[in-house]
């Protein structure tokens, strides 16, 4: 049974499975009216905020307002997979970014709310941490989690939007920050990274009971991330150093079997760096909570609609037809690769209600399974217990192999790395390292994780692979002025200064 702590944030009435602890919940009396100098006086109510800190990672599979599942956002911007769903207006946003025919009325404009709660309240955590309250060592771990979830939060801004408000303190009234350049955002992010990571105050690796936590391991894997997607040549020595201290502190290791990553079984076993926990049991999130604490709507969003019953899932349980996979994603597997079969859910032959663009072929890795939502007392396709993978030490080695040859390094060590993720899949290794061959081992091993799109952009290989398709779904082209998604109307309404992204 999975084993996850889920704590209601005392100010935020929403919750967060993030540690694997107990299946109990923990509710907390609402300090409203009592001065929050006098509450935010011990671990434990400090402990609190944390964990609200940590809600938002849960939202954008579907926060109340939209459906914006972080892998679907990049996995639809790629080539691997179509949008689907009922129709082309069915979450048109999404069609929308696909074609490369964004707006400010159809992009990812829940992300910007969702993300953003997540910075006001990583601030209040280490503003209630300044307080003094509790004890000296509790403090100083609570806000190295709060300052990493906060560069993770910008991150993902970074990534999708590029030019947006940075501010390290909440703001006050009238609640507009200074818009910053993409290259700014980075250079900031970069350098309080740094200043995390120097502090080394959090372990390589939580034990399994806090399992959920920001970790050293964390902070190594997103200061990678970062680096590589800037293209930021001068510190691909500092990142590679960083590689390979995870790999030396034999916290990680590949799972032997790669089919069994994605099983319940498989969530934070030893090739797990960082997942978002989710969880069935007791789940109180339903249509009129969406942000309160369960499971993920994920497995329904990405499946077939009308399902017959069998293969593990029964009959009723129905899925939302979004995300269905290209054949010539299926077909890019070699014989033998056993991450085929892990990756693609192959149902053809089966007769359920055909969808948009449906081809019968779906991502497996986070296919829903009626056991991983039997558990909820609520409605359970919306709170099936996937965890989402962020990082895997296979990504770890990856990285190795890249940043090794881009520093010039020994072209048999880094070949060395590349091998060891793909002969773990069962297959014969490359006779040479180069970044070509690192990135076809990226794609086959990260597919429907949402890294290939992001890959793609940091390479150079956009322009050239985001192209018109034979089918006639995608007819424009990816473009450098794609980069970065538009800004929501509604965001630009709400405060004027901010300037929309020539997209």
């Amino acid at each position: 049974m999975k084993t996850s702590i889920s704590t209601y944030a005392t100010l935020a009435m929403a919750s967060l499975a993030t540690a694997s602890c107990s299946d109990d919940f923990l509710d907390v009396t609402n300090p409203t009216g009592e001065p929050l100098e006098e509450y935010y006086t011990t671990n434990e109510r400090l402990e609190e905020a944390l964990m609200s800190a940590y809600s938002p990672l849960h939202w954008p599979d579907w926060d109340g307002t939209a459906y914006n599942d972080l892998t679907v956002d990049a996995e639809i911007m790629g080539d691997d997979f179509f949008v689907g769903g009922s129709s082309i207006t069915d979450n048109q946003h999404w069609h929308k970014l696909f074609n490369f025919e964004a707006d400010g009325n159809n992009t990812l404009a829940t992300l910007w709310t969702d993300f953003y709660s997540g910075i006001k309240r990583t601030n209040d955590v280490i503003e209630y941490c300044s307080w003094g309250g509790g004890t000296p060592e509790y403090r100083e771990k609570c806000v190295a989690q709060a300052r990493l979830l906060r560069i993770y939060y910008y991150n993902i801004l970074w990534h999708y939007y590029g030019s947006v408000p940075f501010y390290l303190e909440n703001l006050k009234y009238p609640y507009t920050a200074t818009q910053i350049p993409a290259d700014e955002i980075y250079a900031n992010l970069i350098v309080e990274l740094e200043d995390i990571i120097a502090a080394d105050i959090l372990p390589m690796r939580w034990p399994s009971t806090e399992a959920g936590r920001t970790s050293k391991a964390f902070a190594y894997m997103l200061y990678a991330e970062m680096v590589m997607y800037q293209n930021d040549t001068q510190r691909y020595g500092k990142a590679l150093e960083m590689m390979k201290a995870i790999e030396a502190s034999g916290e990680y290791s590949l799972n032997p079997d790669y089919a069994s990553l994605w099983e319940e079984s498989g969530e934070w076993c030893d090739e797990s760096i960082f997942e978002v926990n989710y969880d069935d049991n007791a789940a109180q999130r339903d249509w009129g909570t969406s942000m309160y604490a369960g499971g993920s709507v994920l497995p329904t969003l990405i499946s077939p609609n009308g399902w017959p019953g069998g293969d593990g899932w029964n009959a009723g349980e129905d899925g939302w037809g979004f995300l269905p996979m290209k054949p010539e994603t299926a077909a890019m597997f070699p014989e033998g690769d056993a991450r085929r079969d892990a990756t693609v859910w192959d149902v053809t032959g089966v007769t359920y209600t055909e969808r948009y663009q449906d081809t019968h072929l779906w991502l497996k890795k986070y296919r829903p399974y009626s056991e991983n939502s039997k558990d909820c007392p609520t409605s359970k396709n919306l709170n099936y217990n996937n965890n989402k993978r962020i990082y895997r030490y296979a990504e770890t080695l990856l990285n190795i192999a890249e940043l090794t040859i881009m520093t010039g390094g020994s072209s048999s060590e880094a070949l060395n790395y590349l091998n060891r993720v793909r002969t773990r899949a069962g297959l014969s290794g490359y006779t040479e390292c180069n970044i070509d061959n690192i990135l076809n081992e990226r794609h086959l091993e990260f597919c429907g994780e949402g890294k290939r799109y992001f890959d793609l952009v940091r390479t150079g290989y956009a322009q050239t692979t985001l192209v018109a398709d034979k089918y006639g779904y995608r007819t424009n082209a990816w473009t450098p002025s794609k980069k970065h998604i538009p800004l929501a109307q509604s965001e630009l309404d709400a405060d004027p200064t901010l300037k929309q992204n020539n997209y």
